[in-house]
């Protein structure tokens, strides 16, 4: 990196942060023409591409990320050394990949703090039935079902999580309730995921509670299944930071208790930026907070 101006590493990382070169020149309060230049006298310099251009603006290529990783590092010490402290300064989009269920009944609660401690970090929180990759750099972090097999990703447990069956009051007063798992194939509507839909092996419930059970209400979609099982729809499973908060649910066969786990993953070249750094660890504590609702009675 020697040999080359800091103003052009400035324009690079202000892009990296902003998402596009209009906005970068903004925030630099220099005007677009000159922040591209820059970008590209350091890309001729290194010899390589640094970002991808989009509809949506400028993506980092790998080689961006790496560089980002580093520039991110140069940035924080030259604050560092400036004020005597470091003030977290996160800026950019930091995109967190999670299930529908853990990101719309759990994350969603504890996510404003966050935001607030870092006003000028973009915060995408997708949450819907499948995940993005960060191996593939869809996301800076996801929280998974499962631990990665393969891939250049750095993954952690974040968590085991409980789920139970439930239903309404109002089902279980007209169609009885079941006291033993064999009784649910007795005439009770059973509702779950549509089997061929499923992202996740680990969202397979029914044949842990009784050999043979399959739902005949199906929705990809685990809040569409909550408010089906609140209606009085039938009996299904939830998790426990879903089911329990709800007036409308009440748990069935309560000692039927499945274990889950959550795990965060990041991508080896990007899990030491400070923003996914920072998110990480919020994840991590947020977690450790409110156990509790993730496992409770333990």
């Amino acid at each position: 990196m020697l040999g080359i101006d800091w103003s052009d590493y400035q324009a690079f990382l202000a892009i990296a942060r902003a998402g596009q070169l209009a906005r970068a020149a903004s925030a630099l309060r220099m005007d677009a023409t000159t922040v591209g230049r820059r970008l590209r006298r350091l890309e001729a310099r290194l010899g390589t591409t640094l970002f991808e251009q989009t509809r949506e603006g400028q993506v980092l290529t790998e080689a961006g990320e790496r560089l980002l990783t580093a520039v991110e590092a140069m940035a924080l010490a030259a604050s560092e050394v400036g004020d005597g402290n470091s003030t977290g300064g996160l800026s950019g989009t930091l995109r967190i990949s999670v299930s529908e269920g853990f990101g719309t009944w759990f994350l969603t609660s504890y996510l404003a703090g966050f935001a607030a401690a870092h006003p000028e970090l973009t915060l995408d929180l997708v949450a819907n039935s499948g995940f993005l990759s960060p191996s593939k750099r869809e996301a800076d972090i996801a929280v998974v079902l499962s631990r990665p097999k393969a891939g250049p990703v750095i993954a952690r447990k974040l968590s085991d999580y409980a789920l139970r069956l439930y239903a309404s009051p109002a089902y279980l007063a007209e169609n009885g309730t079941p006291e033993q798992p064999q009784d649910l194939a007795k005439g009770h509507r059973l509702i779950g995921y549509i089997p061929d839909l499923l992202y996740a092996p680990e969202l397979r419930y029914l044949d842990e509670i009784h050999p043979g059970l399959a739902a005949t209400i199906r929705s990809s979609s685990i809040s569409a299944q909550q408010r089906l099982l609140a209606q009085g729809g039938g009996i299904g499973v939830l998790p426990c930071f879903m089911g329990d908060p709800n007036p409308d649910l009440c748990t069935v066969l309560p000692e039927k208790r499945i274990t889950r786990s959550f795990w965060i993953v990041t991508h080896k070249d990007t899990h030491n930026l400070a923003r996914v750094r920072a998110g990480t660890k919020w994840l991590v504590e947020a977690v450790a907070r409110h156990r509790g609702q993730l496992l409770p009675g333990l």
